[in-house]
């Protein structure tokens, strides 16, 4: 027995539900429940999954799940691997993040091609601390295509993904900035680790919801612009589920 094999594995049992191909992870509970909405997925196909829910939709021709909300990588991480056990192989990751480039403001919407490890979840994937996740680029091209095609402006570049948001210091959000990061958040690069782990493929949107740039913290949860911003973020993954879906 190969000493680095796990002992506890994601299973799909016969209780299991089915995801679909297509799995769209949810970091708010607010932007999962407006998702749900618009893509009129049935409260009566939902299922408790762990402190999150999963909302599936089983039309004739477009098969995926909605799935959150999660806080943090070792949490995120539990979800995604069941849900690659379930026989998901697709996934977009819709989160929030805040702004360490001072080129990024409240509102702004980032497509990550990669996010730089400060969490320990990818540790245990074969990762370092400081090493790059990225996503997968079909999923980032299929972003992009719908972004442009919504008119939605967005910023493509690095993020970090911490596991302590009370511990976003002037000494790491400086190291960060000389490296080019556009923002911080907490689930991404293990996402996107695991992904590359178990080969299937995963991309994100990311909304800035406050900055960190200036070393003081402006948030900006309650703006009109990033509400705004929110709204046409969950339109363009919409968008995702119902046409592109089928492409994936």
């Amino acid at each position: 027995m190969n000493s680095n094999e796990a002992i506890i594995n994601p299973i799909r049992s016969d209780r299991s539900p089915d995801p679909g191909s297509l799995v769209i992870l949810v970091s708010s509970r607010k932007d999962m429940t407006a998702l749900c909405s618009l893509l009129q997925v049935k409260l009566d196909r939902s299922f408790d999954f762990m402190m999150s829910r999963i909302y599936t939709s089983a039309s004739e021709n477009h098969h995926f799940s909605v799935v959150g909300p999660m806080v943090g990588a070792p949490y995120a991480a539990i979800l995604f691997e069941n849900l690659i056990a379930w026989g998901a192989r697709n996934f977009i990751f819709f989160g929030l993040c805040g702004a360490i480039s001072p080129n990024v403001q409240i509102g702004d919407i980032i497509l990550p091609a990669g996010s730089f490890i400060q969490e320990g979840t990818s540790l245990h994937y074969g990762k370092e601390t400081g090493e790059i996740s990225f996503c997968s680029g079909n999923i980032l091209s299929k972003l992009k295509a719908a972004c442009e095609e919504e008119n939605l402006a967005f910023q493509e570049g690095l993020a970090v993904t911490t596991d302590a948001v009370f511990r976003e210091t002037r000494e790491l959000i400086t190291a960060y900035q000389e490296k080019n990061a556009l923002g911080i958040e907490m689930e991404l690069s293990a996402l996107y680790t695991i992904g590359n782990y178990r080969g299937v493929e995963v991309g994100a949107v990311l909304a800035v919801s406050d900055e960190l740039s200036t070393f003081q913290w402006q948030p900006g949860f309650g703006e009109d612009y990033f509400k705004k911003q929110c709204k046409a973020v969950q339109r363009t993954i919409s968008k995702i589920c119902l046409t592109l879906q089928p492409m994936i």
